[in-house]
């Protein structure tokens, strides 16, 4: 049987972790016997993807026979080209899966029914789908989506550095991320705990409690979490999370959390974020309203209570490193697909 993960990226060697995901996926499902195809799809300007519509993809797979099964990674951020590409995906698999990254008109086109009705249909125009969560698929089968869904769980994550062993609480948090759009920062002060901030575009009005330490590449970056807790927040309130970002949290598997868990880290999470349940299932960290008592929060945890959640950690860390949760979605997809 021929089975093929497909992916459309810019795999690059920068300190951007965009690829991260989806590199892992390419990593793990190589493992279970996958070939691994890559392609790189110029979007850049509008002459750009007329090319690539009606020049590269219809060449696309040109000499090969016809795949078993075919998953492709989900989205190539356009969808002017994916309209294309999913024709061509189809007629050259006996099965199409898509592994979904991200549910672009719930991230970026909240409330646009034109930009739905769209990707709903290349939702429908699949075999099945592996989706990030429970909330995920219950939004999508609510939306009209008709197709079979398996929930991944969480995202794998690839990580070279070795697993933070030491379970010694001292109330000390990490956040890491695109810092541009984490204004919610500069509001933190913290008398008890301290807060170590690593990323891009940093700010320089952060309170008390608070410091920056740097951007460095996602395989580097485990080395330095060595904090009690990853944060996982986004928007620029401490009460909720909030905008486009924050509200997405609702729905989707926040690819932060499996670094800080693959480190060792457990997590505080946003209590209405959908990754809250999997947390709290599996006691790898807390679930809070707000971020406005985060002194009050680190205080109120016992050392018993946190060497509980740690061990938890370095449980579902070495899960995580194993590619165990793609690699059993992609099982249960093609179970109930037959």
């Amino acid at each position: 049987m021929k089975k093929v993960v497909f992916t459309v990226a810019d795999y690059g060697n920068g300190n951007n972790a965009g690829p991260k995901a989806k590199r892992d996926v390419d990593y793990y499902l190589s493992q279970s016997g996958f070939e691994v195809i890559h392609q790189q799809l110029n979007n850049k300007s509008k002459l750009d993807k007329i090319k690539t519509a009606y020049w590269v993809i219809p060449r696309l797979f040109n000499n090969v026979e016809k795949f078993d099964e075919l998953f492709f990674q989900y989205p190539t951020y356009s969808s002017y080209v994916m309209k294309r590409l999913i024709n061509k995906m189809r007629s050259k698999s006996k099965k199409l899966f898509f592994i979904i990254h991200d549910v672009e008109s719930l991230r970026l086109f909240q409330n646009d029914q034109n930009y739905w009705d769209g990707e709903r249909a290349l939702f429908n125009a699949t075999d099945g789908l592996i989706v990030h969560n429970h909330k995920m698929k219950r939004w999508l089968q609510e939306n009209g989506v008709t197709v079979p869904m398996v929930e991944l769980g969480i995202f794998d994550y690839n990580n070279p550095q070795k697993i933070n062993q030491n379970s010694e609480y001292d109330r000390t948090i990490c956040f890491a991320g695109n810092l541009a759009k984490s204004k919610f920062l500069d509001k933190i002060s913290l008398q008890a705990g301290k807060l170590e901030i690593f990323g891009s575009y940093p700010s320089e009005h952060y309170l008390k409690g608070v410091s920056y330490h740097g951007q460095m590449s996602p395989d580097e970056l485990p080395k330095k979490l060595t904090q009690n807790f990853g944060l996982v927040w986004d928007g620029d309130q401490l009460d909720t999370c909030s905008g486009k970002f924050g509200n997405y949290m609702r729905y989707n598997n926040p690819h932060k959390v499996s670094l800080y868990l693959s480190s060792g880290q457990p997590v505080i999470i946003w209590k209405e974020a959908a990754l809250a349940d999997f947390i709290l299932r599996n006691n790898l960290g807390i679930v809070v309203n707000s971020l406005e008592n985060l002194d009050e929060i680190l205080e109120n945890i016992t050392e018993n209570q946190y060497s509980e959640m740690k061990m938890n950690t370095i449980e579902i860390a070495k899960k995580l490193r194993k590619g165990d949760f793609i690699k059993s979605a992609v099982k249960k997809i093609e179970n109930i697909t037959e």
